[in-house]
């Protein structure tokens, strides 16, 4: 892929109470089923933009940085059986030698978690959902207002990194 391709990192803030049917289904599509749960995916998917237009109003998104997925991956990425990543598992199942490594992969585009299926078992090899906690220190605005009125919802650009790590 091509070198403005751009990792989002979507973050669902809002809960699963008085969701509208086509927003929820908008949503599970994402694998965005809970509060604070993140998904990874790239800018070049197509229907991404509309989906995450669609759905503005229960998540904030923006571009991750390099630091900040390392950060992700290390600390809040699972296997099957919720049991943590490790860097022996990766060269085990993906022949990626570290964590810094992988991390390059997925800004490049080479590798897409939502698509990391084992083939015989039918089971994620690196699970495509982050749990994180909710921001250390609270929101600094009203989870009910867009991002750009002094909120949180919707698109935030590299500010998504901030939020991640006080998440984390």
């Amino acid at each position: 892929m091509s070198e403005d391709v751009k990792l989002y990192a979507i973050i669902r803030l809002r809960g699963r109470v008085g969701v509208p049917p086509d927003i929820r289904y908008t949503l599970s599509l994402l694998r965005l089923h809970r509060k604070f749960h993140c998904v990874l995916y790239p800018s070049t998917l197509p229907g991404i933009w509309g989906m995450l237009h669609k759905v503005k109003d229960w998540v904030t998104w923006g571009e991750i940085n390099r630091e900040t997925l390392i950060e992700l991956l290390r600390r809040r990425g699972r296997i099957p059986g919720n049991k943590p990543l490790t860097e022996e598992y990766l060269r085990e199942k993906l022949g990626i030698s570290s964590f810094e490594e992988l991390a390059d992969k997925l800004l490049r585009g080479e590798i897409m978690l939502h698509k990391l299926k084992d083939k015989r078992t039918h089971t994620w090899i690196i699970k495509p959902v982050f749990r994180l906690h909710p921001p250390r220190g609270g929101f600094r605005g009203s989870i009910k207002k867009p991002y750009g009125a002094g909120g949180e919802l919707g698109y935030r650009g590299e500010a998504i990194n901030e939020l991640i790590k006080r998440m984390l």
